[in-house]
């Protein structure tokens, strides 16, 4: 596709900007879109009636245009009837195409450079609600406590459920050192939570690192343009830490809502040497793609698992995909979030861009995860309770279907350690409550230090982990 910017896998808009959570470095110097859809249009109608129906419908359009601007109770501007007639347009479509106006537009692109302002919140707009997938490591919204499916339902005391979503999130903005109140709806929480917080410039640190005796832990919190090249000085950095020998790697993709294209095959390509990583195809096959692993693996051969859960989404899910089916990696925790297709941004010159998905991508197997996760290769829950109602791409309205792929199971697995049968499912009862600065109380993380030490071969570590002793990449 000549005419597209960029490719996104992001799942949600990001509280503080009006911004999808991913952009593709594919920016080329044609940003001109309007001749070749114009003219895919024209070719793409297979007869005179069409075009009569296409005339007759647009006449409606007109009409309604016409009633709206005359008879409203209030004035309002032809701009605002266009943009809301081309918000429902685009975002009808499906969960993630979106219109965007100019400055929404200039917002995403400075949203993916790693720096922005607001609260660092990924919101999901949902039948007229806002819907929370995750709040973002270290940003007000993840100090306050908010959590993956909560509901906003009004910013400072004013409600906005039925309000679109490019909206409230421009509510959510505002200049840093202002206050903003949130009133959450919380499942199995029987009363609203009003949670007051403090705008500030957020400035993304996506990847955080520790070291385990000699197994490291890497945690990447979104896919910007920076990511691969922060998870290689993280890596370097535990190296150095362990004396030159590490015995093993947890990726933990938890609550990832994706972002960069290039990024995630990036990183895959990190761990993968040989084979592909992912596959995307269009409406129009000239515009399918395949991306292969590189021949390298910075771990030279070591263990890997991987954490993921719910939040687990997009680009997260394609670098998830892509170590389970080479069998390079374990995959721990619960079924990811099922977003399978990927977005293209066209810019339209002095009027902002349209977000438009334009493929599926599949699995190195070739398999959709369109709707449906990645179900880990151990499933261990965070807590015992249970979870109650999560936010999954299957729960969106009028998603796209999950079609050609030639399965939709992962590749069965004969190479999982013989701990793995005796991971217990959901941590006991008198397990503490978690705590983000608690590693010892995060039980997905215990279970996966037993297995990554079963894999490489050390004595099974005790229920209990040390805190974190080192950010490697963003000192």
């Amino acid at each position: 596709m000549k005419f597209r910017s960029g490719l996104l896998l992001g799942s949600a808009f990001l509280a503080g900007v009006a911004a999808a959570p991913g952009l593709n470095r594919l920016i080329g110097p044609n940003h001109s879109l309007t001749s070749r859809a114009l003219a895919q249009a024209v070719s793409g109608a297979p007869s005179a009636t069409n075009h009569a129906e296409t005339y007759r419908l647009l006449t409606l359009f007109g009409s309604i245009f016409d009633l709206v601007r005359a008879n409203y109770v209030e004035p309002v501007s032809d701009r605002d009837l266009i943009t809301n007639a081309l918000n429902g347009m685009v975002s009808g479509l499906d969960p993630h195409s979106s219109y965007m106006t100019e400055k929404q537009f200039a917002d995403m692109r400075i949203k993916t450079s790693g720096s922005f302002g607001g609260l660092g919140l990924e919101v999901q707009g949902e039948d007229g609600h806002i819907k929370v997938v995750s709040p973002v490591d270290g940003t007000p919204a993840a100090r306050a406590g908010i959590k993956p499916g909560d509901y906003i339902v009004a910013i400072d005391g004013k409600n906005v459920d039925g309000t679109p979503l490019n909206d409230a999130v421009e509510k959510m903005r505002g200049k840093p050192g202002t206050s903003i109140t949130l009133t959450l709806i919380r499942e199995k929480t029987p009363k609203p939570i009003s949670v007051t917080m403090t705008r500030e410039i957020i400035h993304l640190q996506v990847i955080k690192s520790a070291l385990y005796g000699r197994i490291g832990y890497i945690r990447i919190s979104e896919f910007d343009e920076e990511t691969d090249a922060d998870l290689k000085k993280a890596f370097a950095s535990l190296k150095s830490q362990a004396g030159g020998k590490l015995s093993g790697l947890i990726l933990d993709l938890r609550n990832d809502p994706g972002g960069l294209l290039n990024q995630a095959i990036d990183v895959s390509s990190e761990f993968i040497k040989d084979g592909e990583i992912v596959s995307t195809r269009a409406r129009h096959p000239a515009d399918s793609q395949r991306w292969d692993a590189r021949g390298t693996d910075l771990t030279e051969g070591l263990p890997i698992v991987v954490l993921i859960n719910g939040g687990t989404a997009s680009a997260s899910e394609i670098v998830s995909g892509a170590l389970q089916d080479h069998h390079r990696a374990v995959l721990i925790g619960e079924k990811s979030f099922g977003k399978g297709s990927v977005q293209t941004v066209m810019p339209i010159p002095g009027d902002g861009a349209v977000r438009l998905t334009t493929a599926r991508y599949y699995t190195p197997s070739g398999r959709s995860i369109q709707g449906l996760g990645i179900v880990p290769d151990i499933r261990v829950r965070e807590t015992a309770e249970d979870p109650g109602f999560s936010i999954r791409e299957a729960d969106l309205a009028h998603i796209i279907s999950n079609s050609g792929g030639n399965q939709t199971q992962a590749p069965a697995r004969d190479d999982l350690p013989p701990i793995a049968k005796s991971i217990p499912g959901a941590p006991p009862q008198n397990w503490p409550a978690f705590d983000l600065t608690k590693p010892t109380t995060d039980f997905q993380l215990q279970q996966g230090l037993k297995v990554i030490h079963a894999m490489a071969g050390l004595p099974e570590p005790a229920d209990a982990a040390p805190k974190p002793t080192h950010d490697a990449s963003h000192p």
